[in-house]
C-alpha cells in the first residue's frame, strides 16, 4: 500500500493535479469503511476524517435536522450544582456498531438511537458530589471507547476528578475497575503541596494497549504558587491500577530538571495536558501536548527554559518512558499552550515516505516531525529574539524555535503597518489607540502596567489566537492539513496583586483592551481563516477568511470591502473542521448585533477542499460549539454537532443531527 501511495502521489504531482485521487493507507481509521466514529478525533491519529460520500457538494444545502437531543444534564437541578456552572456544550459523541454514545458537560454518558436521538440509558457519575473546582466554566469534551474483542468500555475523566469505566453494553459502572468503576484522580500526582481544587478534567482519556492515559485541566490564575503539577498518569484498562506517571515538570534527578533553575520545579505547577492526545498503536507511543507553567505570564520565579512546558512529548504508552520531545516555546510567558491534539499522518517528502506527526499551535506555526524519532521533517531554526525584559527578576529565553516549513498560518507580531487604514479618520484613531500599547514582534517582553506611559503589550497571536482547540484536521488521502485560526490580539500587562490576599507572586496578569476605533478591530484583516497546508511539500495550498467580519460597519460599509473573517469577542475558535472524502465542513456563528458575545444561530458550511470556496450552507437556530462528527446508519449519513450551553443563562445543551431528507434515501 505504501508503494502504491508513493506512486500515486508521484503521478498526481507530475501531471500537476494536486487533487487526483491516490491510493492512501488510512492508518487507525477504525471506523472508516463502516461509517463509524470510534474516538474523539474520529481515530487516534486525530484526523477528524471520514470517507463517507453520501453528503457532498451537490446536496449539502438540502440537509435538514433529523433529530435533536437535549442532554441528560437538564435532569440535574441547578441548585445542586454549586461550583459546577457548565459553559458551552462542546462534547463529541461516538458511533460504534450501530450505537451512539453521547457525553455531557457534567460527565454523564448516554446511549442514543443513532436514527432518532432517543435516549436508551444514561450513566451518571454524580460528579458534583466531589466538591467544586476553581476552573470555571466546566465541561467534559468527550469520552474514550475501548474493546478487547469481548469487553467494551467507555472511559470518561470527569470535572470532579474521577476516571470512570462504563460497560458499553449495559451503561453500568465496571465494578472491577478502581473502586466500583471509579479511580480517584486527586491521587497519584506525586509529592508536593498544592491545592487539588484547582484540578478538573475536560478532554477524554486515551487507551493505548492496556493503559488508560489521562491529562488534566488546571486553573491558570491563582495568585498563590499552589497550582498542582500537570503530570500525565496511566492506569490499567482492566483494573484501574496505577501504572505510571510522566512528570511534565521533572523533579529530583530526572531529565530536564536543570531547565528549572534555583530548584523552581519544587513550587511550579500546571504544564498540564488539558487538550486531547493522539497515539500510534504500531509504535505503542502516545503524544502529549503540554501547556504553560504557572505563573503563566510572570516567569521570574521559574527561571530557565522550563521543560516540558509548551512541548510535544512522545512517551511509551506501556511504561511512560520519554521517547522524544520538542519544546515549542522556551520559558513561556504568553500563554502559548499547545491547545490541540497532534495530527498523525503519512506524508511523502522528496520521494521518501515519512510517518509524521504535525502539531499546530497558538503561535501560528505547524511543527512537523518523524513521529518515531522526533526528527524535524524540515529544519527548525533557533532564532534570537533578544527581548530583554524590564520586569524585575524576569529573564526571557534568548532564542525561540522557528520552523522553516510550512509557513506560519497566522499573523505573528504587530507593528503600525498592521493597523487599520480603511479611511484617514480611522487610521488616525487607530494610531492614537495603539500609542497606549507596545507594538512588537512575536515573543515580546511584557511590561508592568504604566511603564513608559504604556498600558500594556499587544501580543499577536494572542493567548486565544492561532490554532486553539480543537486544532487541525487531516485528509489522509492527500496529506493535506486544514486549520482554522484567528490572530486575536491580546493586550497584556503585569500588576502587583492585592497584598491583603496574601499572594505568592510579585506580579500577575492584567489584560488590556485591544479594541479599535468605533468598535472596529485595531488591526487589519483577515481575523479568522481556514488554511490548507500540503504537508508533502510544506506549502500552503490556500487560505480563505471565515465570515464577513466588520465590513458592514457604518464607518466602512460604503467601501464594499470583501469578507474579512469574523473575530468573536471573548471566544476562541470553536468546533473546528470535519474532513470527508469530498468536503470540508465547518460552522460559522452569526453574532447577535446587540450582544456580540452571544449568538442565536449560524451557518453549517461545506467548503471545496481544493480551493476553500463555500459550496453550500445550512442555517441553524443554535450556536454549534462542538467539533462536527459524521456516521452512516441504515443507509443514511448523519452529521452531528454539540450546541448551546451556558446553563446559568438557561441556554439548553443539545446535540443536533443533520441528514438528507428521507425522500432522497431511496428504497
Amino acid at each position: 500500500m505504501n508503494l502504491l501511495r508513493i506512486v500515486g502521489l508521484g503521478i498526481a504531482w507530475s501531471i500537476g493535479l494536486m487533487w487526483v485521487p491516490v491510493v492512501a493507507e488510512t492508518r487507525e481509521q477504525g471506523r472508516s469503511l463502516s461509517g463509524e466514529w470510534q474516538h474523539h478525533g474520529g481515530d487516534h491519529t486525530s484526523s477528524r476524517y471520514s470517507p463517507l460520500t453520501q453528503v457532498d457538494g451537490s446536496n449539502f444545502g438540502r440537509l435538514e435536522i433529523a433529530w435533536r437531543w437535549r442532554t441528560a444534564d437538564h435532569d440535574v437541578p441547578l441548585d445542586v450544582l454549586p461550583g459546577y456552572d457548565t459553559g458551552f456544550y462542546r462534547s463529541v459523541p461516538l458511533m460504534i456498531d450501530g450505537r451512539l454514545f453521547a457525553p455531557t458537560s457534567l460527565g454523564q454518558v448516554a446511549l442514543l438511537d443513532p436514527a432518532t436521538g432517543e435516549q436508551k440509558w444514561v450513566y451518571n457519575p454524580r460528579t458534583w458530589e466531589r466538591g467544586g473546582t476553581t476552573m470555571r466554566p466546566v465541561g467534559a469534551r468527550g469520552i474514550e471507547y475501548w474493546t478487547d474483542g469481548e469487553k467494551e468500555r467507555l472511559f470518561v475523566a470527569t470535572i470532579g476528578r474521577q476516571l470512570v469505566s462504563v460497560d458499553a453494553a449495559t451503561g453500568l459502572a465496571d465494578r472491577a475497575f478502581g473502586e466500583d468503576g471509579v479511580v480517584d484522580l486527586a491521587q497519584d500526582l506525586g509529592p508536593g503541596e498544592y491545592a487539588i481544587r484547582h484540578v478538573t478534567h475536560g478532554a477524554p482519556p486515551i487507551v493505548v494497549g492496556n493503559s488508560v492515559i489521562v491529562g488534566s485541566k488546571i486553573f491558570d490564575y491563582s495568585i498563590r504558587s499552589d497550582a498542582p503539577p500537570g503530570h500525565v498518569r496511566a492506569y490499567d484498562v482492566h483494573t484501574g491500577e496505577f501504572k505510571w506517571r510522566f512528570n511534565t515538570i521533572p523533579r529530583d534527578d530526572e531529565y530536564g530538571v536543570d531547565t528549572w533553575e534555583n530548584g523552581s520545579w519544587r513550587t511550579a505547577g500546571n504544564a498540564n495536558v488539558w487538550t486531547s492526545m493522539s497515539a500510534d498503536h504500531e509504535l505503542g507511543y502516545v503524544y502529549l501536548p503540554t501547556s504553560t507553567p504557572s505563573n503563566d505570564y510572570y516567569g521570574a520565579d521559574r527561571p530557565g527554559d522550563n521543560l516540558f512546558a509548551e512541548s510535544l512529548v512522545c512517551v511509551d504508552a506501556d511504561t511512560g518512558e520519554r521517547i522524544w520531545h520538542f519544546q515549542t516555546v522556551r520559558h513561556g510567558i504568553w500563554d502559548y499552550d499547545i491547545a490541540s491534539a497532534p495530527n498523525l499522518l503519512d506524508i511523502v517528502v522528496d520521494g521518501k515516505l515519512i510517518k509524521a506527526v504535525a502539531q499546530v499551535s497558538k503561535t501560528g506555526f505547524t511543527y512537523v516531525f518523524d513521529r518515531a524519532t522526533g526528527e524535524p521533517v524540515w529544519p527548525i531554526e533557533d532564532r534570537p529574539v533578544n527581548h530583554k525584559s524590564t520586569v524585575p527578576g524576569e529573564k526571557l529565553a534568548e532564542t525561540q524555535p522557528f520552523p522553516t516549513k510550512p509557513p506560519a498560518f497566522e499573523r505573528q507580531g504587530v507593528s503600525e503597518d498592521d493597523l487599520i487604514d480603511w479611511t484617514p479618520e480611522l487610521r488616525e484613531e487607530a494610531l492614537e489607540i495603539a500609542g497606549k500599547l507596545v507594538l512588537a514582534p512575536m515573543f515580546p517582553p511584557l511590561i508592568v502596567k504604566g511603564e513608559g506611559g504604556k498600558e500594556g503589550v499587544m501580543v499577536v497571536p494572542g493567548a486565544a489566537g492561532g490554532a486553539n482547540h480543537p486544532g487541525a484536521s487531516v485528509d489522509p488521502m492527500t496529506g493535506v492539513l486544514f486549520v482554522e485560526s484567528q490572530h486575536r490580539p491580546t493586550g497584556m500587562s503585569l500588576i502587583e496583586p492585592d497584598r491583603a490576599r496574601g499572594p505568592d507572586w510579585r506580579y500577575v496578569i492584567a489584560y488590556v483592551n485591544t479594541g479599535g476605533p468605533q468598535g472596529l478591530p485595531l488591526t487589519k484583516p483577515p481575523y479568522r481563516t481556514i488554511t490548507a497546508i500540503d504537508l508533502n511539500r510544506g506549502e500552503h495550498l490556500w487560505q480563505v477568511p471565515v465570515g464577513p467580519g466588520p465590513k458592514n460597519h457604518p464607518a466602512i460599509a460604503h467601501l464594499n470591502l470583501p469578507d474579512m473573517g469574523t473575530s468573536y469577542i471573548g471566544m476562541p475558535a470553536d468546533g473546528g473542521l470535519l474532513v470527508t472524502r469530498t468536503l470540508l465542513i465547518g460552522f460559522l456563528a452569526l453574532r447577535d448585533e446587540e450582544d456580540p458575545r452571544t449568538s442565536s444561530g449560524g451557518l453549517l458550511r461545506a467548503y471545496d477542499k481544493a480551493t476553500g470556496e463555500v459550496l453550500a450552507e445550512v442555517a441553524t437556530d443554535v450556536w454549534l460549539h462542538g467539533p462536527p462528527m459524521t456516521y452512516m446508519h441504515e443507509g443514511r449519513q448523519y452529521i452531528v454537532i454539540a450546541g448551546g450551553g451556558a446553563r446559568n443563562r438557561r441556554i439548553p445543551d443539545e446535540l443536533v443531527a443533520f441528514a438528507l431528507p428521507e425522500s432522497e434515501m431511496g428504497g
